[in-house]
Order: C-alpha cells, then structure tokens, then sequence
C-alpha cells in the first residue's frame, strides 16, 4: 500500500484549514517541515523535513523517515544510531504546512546525531550586544564517533 496526499492547492482557505483532507503543504522543494517530539515528556527532539515519501513511509510502517537535504535522499531515524522513533501520531499545523511527529524515542533515548536525547542543547544569550550559545546541560547520551565513526 503506498499512501497519497491530496493536492494543497486545490483546496479553499476553509477546507485546508477546517476541514478533514489531509493536504500537506509541500514547498517548492517538495519538503515539509517536521518537528519531532516526545509523546512521554512534549520535549522538542528535532526539526527536519519529509518529502511525500518519506511521510508516507513513515505512515505505512510506523517508523519515523525523514529527507536528507544534504544527502539528498530519505533515511529512517535511527537507521545507523539505533535510535529509532516510533510514531504515535502525526499532527498537521493549522494550514497544513508544518508537522508535528509525535514520537516514542527509543534506543538510549538520543535523537540528536551529537547523542544527546535533543538537538535543542544550547541556549542563546545576549551580552554586550552579541549573541552566543551556552549549554543547558543536555548530556550525551551515547558518542557519535563510536556510532558514526570518527568525522
């Protein structure tokens, strides 16, 4: 079975934003954005992008697949790491242009590729008129070199 999409365009402001059609929104990339996060916690794991396969792959089989836009091709999260995302639903935004992928993180609950549980691990801050980022103590949760090899 693959699953299709309706097309967005064909679609009144009403029905795309109140009715029951699912329309993602594609852009002119044919990507959409997906945020990923925690159904046990609400914690923001990720953001990335799905094109229409890989968010149907990830309907069909329950398992989260993105887009690479630097590679260049779909991968199924935790394909390398073992940190795979289990889906348990997937929430279209108001005019259907962004995704939120509700997940169960498994493996050792990393989902950013740094191995820590969120790719959100830094926070920006203000002094002296320039901005910087400082930790908010997110550990890692595994080592990416011994995951992906040393880079």
């Amino acid at each position: 079975m693959s699953i299709t999409f309706a097309p967005a365009a064909g679609l009144s402001h009403e029905a795309l934003e109140e009715g029951a059609v699912f329309a993602p929104r594609f852009d002119e990339k044919g990507l959409v954005t997906a945020i990923a996060v925690e159904a046990s916690s609400g914690a923001v794991l990720m953001v990335a992008h799905m094109n229409a396969e890989a968010l149907a792959r990830t309907l069909e089989t329950g398992e989260a697949h993105y887009y690479s836009r630097s590679r260049g091709k779909i991968w199924r999260k935790g394909e390398t790491s073992g940190e795979i995302q289990k889906l348990v639903e997937i929430r279209a935004d108001c005019d259907q242009d962004a995704l939120l992928v509700v997940v169960e993180q498994t493996g050792r609950g990393g989902a950013c590729h740094t191995g820590r549980k969120t790719c959100f691990y830094r926070r920006v801050e203000v002094a002296e008129a320039a901005a910087t980022l400082v930790p908010i103590g997110e550990p890692r949760l595994f080592d990416p070199s011994d995951v992906y090899g040393a880079s």
